[in-house]
């Protein structure tokens, strides 16, 4: 077949399929360039989710009579004028090709007035032709309507969605940018009822508010400069908004919204870095709800990778990564729902208590979980007592610990039994000793030193392929974790040394049970290999559902329990007790 250049009119349809594929990236197109002129108030109206009309109004600069034209043209644009400028891009809009590929798709009608002018303009594109320029009257700012979209490209209509899928896609546009823009006043009209309007007010919180609904606002919690002026982009990450208390969580990452320099904006790995920051504190399978603000210096991002311009590339994707990790994560660390002891109910402190709790925290290799004799535990104390008072907040991690419980009994032999001051607690045995192992092992790892159990003989393991590749890829990191694993041949490696907490357990056992957790988990790099590995040791080491305990292992668990950062769930997310109130208990009894 011979070479022909396209007509015009092929080759803008074909352009216009890359930026315009449904009536919400239209939307996005127009909100982006209301935006970029400076408005203050954008008005989005759709009818037939978006196939029938589009009409975006916008309080911005305007554009001057004579511009007008060259608006609808390919390649047109006022964000940038020279190659250098896409170096540092910081507009919403810069490559001149929205209201071009709009326009052969549609009917579109651009009206505006530049802010200096006394009279605005009217242009009318049908399909890519222009069929009238006129004057006419017209507040600053600009008008856009679209209508019958994709009327001459039938393909594009026959794949879209039904009008109420359509119009849902357009919500959550006018959301993201109401989101980014809190500033600015958005009001969104479906079919005539209005579905959405922010204040532009400028408060985060606000919008917050209106996106997700208040009961779901009630339950986030901000971090970072979240009230206007925001921090502006630098060197180095800002990051800020709004992120999901632990008890709030979705079955999908599509709650998480990121933005950068306010621009609305997709990336696997800073979602990932967001669902990282929950590490322990959700369910597997559920991920957080969150809203993340990021600034960072335009000269360190590209955003010139896609036409839709929500893909980016970061120069340094590690460090931006770490900050939205750590920003997050600090956030939720504090709000961690964990029990707290009433303010008006106070606790004896028998002598050495602190001692004996701090003795229990850093026990060495023994059981797992120390034996402590009632001789030596003293009594438990008792409420009224007035001699040392010990309260929540004189403790050594305030809002962390959990209140001292007494033990009362096992239940199935695999729940312990508590009273606490402020009623009952059912605590799993299983969770409760894996957060305890955990946390324990990855202090010591924070020491560089998790305590290892040599074997009398090394032991040859044999594995296969997929998991000996696994071994060889991530041998520092079991290192690290107190394994002594060097290579013997042909799949098979020679064990010198297992993490003490995994003494006197099958050896070739435990390297297939660790390894294959890596296996089955997402892809993770770095930090998060050895975590991941710390947390399959835990579950394998801890005391199983069906063991009977002693008495004096219930308490010296419990103890330990008390002693720990985050009580509240095992490493994997779930809970590791149930808590029944005083209160609830009274009224179950028909005593409230």
């Amino acid at each position: 077949m011979p070479i022909r250049i396209l007509p015009p009119d092929v080759a803008d349809k074909i352009a216009a399929g890359e930026v315009v594929e449904r009536p919400a990236s239209v939307v996005k197109e127009l909100i982006e360039n209301a935006l970029d002129a400076g408005a203050t108030v954008v008005r989005v109206e759709i009818r037939e989710g978006g196939l029938r009309l589009v009409k975006v109004v916008d309080n911005g600069s305007g554009i001057p009579h004579d511009e007008v034209p060259l608006a609808v043209q390919r390649h047109a644009t006022s964000k940038i004028t020279r190659a250098e400028d896409l170096v540092a891009i910081r507009t919403l809009g810069f490559r001149g090709e929205a209201l071009a590929s709009i326009a052969s798709v549609s009917r579109l009608t651009l009206t505006t007035r530049y802010r200096d002018e006394e009279v605005g303009t009217r242009l009318v594109v049908e399909g890519g032709r222009r069929l009238r320029l006129e004057r006419a009257p017209h507040p600053a700012g600009t008008t856009v309507m679209v209508e019958h979209l994709f009327f001459n490209t039938p393909a594009r209509r026959k794949f879209l969605k039904k009008p109420p899928t359509e119009a849902g896609r357009i919500h959550q546009v006018v959301t993201r940018y109401a989101l980014a823009y809190p500033d600015v006043r958005f009001t969104l009209v479906s079919d005539g009822r209005t579905v959405l309007q922010t204040s532009g007010n400028g408060c985060l919180g606000d919008v917050v508010a209106v996106v997700f609904g208040h009961e779901v606002a009630r339950e986030m919690v901000p971090f970072g400069q979240v009230e206007m002026p925001w921090p502006e982009p630098g060197p180095t990450p800002q990051v800020w908004g709004f992120t999901g208390k632990p008890n709030l969580h979705r079955a999908n990452r599509q709650h998480i919204i990121l933005f950068l320099n306010r621009r609305w904006i997709h990336d696997r790995a800073l979602v990932q870095a967001v669902v990282q920051a929950y590490h322990t504190f959700l369910p597997v399978g559920r991920y957080p709800v969150a809203v993340v603000h990021m600034a960072l210096d335009p000269h360190l991002v590209d955003v010139n990778v896609h036409p839709t311009k929500a893909e980016v590339r970061f120069r340094d994707p590690r460090a931006v990564f770490h900050a939205v990790q750590k920003a997050v994560r600090a956030a939720i660390v504090d709000v961690a729902p964990v029990r707290r002891a009433e303010p008006d109910i106070t606790w004896a402190q028998p002598p050495g208590w602190a001692e004996r709790r701090r003795s229990l925290v850093e026990a060495g290799q023994q059981p797992a979980f120390p034996l402590t004799t009632d001789e030596e535990a003293g009594p438990l104390p008792k409420p009224g007592d007035t001699t040392e008072v010990w309260t929540e907040q004189g403790s050594e991690k305030p809002g962390r610990l959990l209140p001292l419980l007494r033990v009362v009994g096992q239940v199935g032999a695999a729940y312990i039994v508590a009273e606490g001051p402020d009623g009952l607690y059912l605590i799993d045995q299983h969770a409760a000793h894996e957060r305890v192992l955990y946390e324990k092992l990855m202090a010591e790892r924070a020491q560089g030193a998790v305590a290892a159990q040599h074997l009398l003989e090394p032991v040859p393991v044999t594995v296969d392929s997929e998991l000996a590749g696994l071994v060889a890829e991530h041998l520092d990191a079991l290192l690290a974790v107190g394994f002594e694993i060097e290579p013997f041949g042909k799949d098979t490696y020679l064990v010198r040394a297992v993490p003490a907490v995994l003494s006197g357990q099958d050896p070739a056992r435990i390297v297939e049970e660790v390894v294959r957790g890596l296996a089955e988990g997402e892809d993770i790099t770095g930090k998060a290999v050895e975590d991941r590995l710390i947390t399959t040791i835990c579950k394998r080491a801890a005391v199983k559902a069906g063991q009977v305990l002693s008495d004096q292992e219930m308490r010296a668990l419990v103890r330990e329990l008390e002693a720990c950062n985050t009580p509240h769930t095992c490493p994997h997310g779930r809970p590791t007790m149930i808590h029944i109130t005083a209160e609830r208990l009274a009224a179950m009894f028909g005593r409230g």
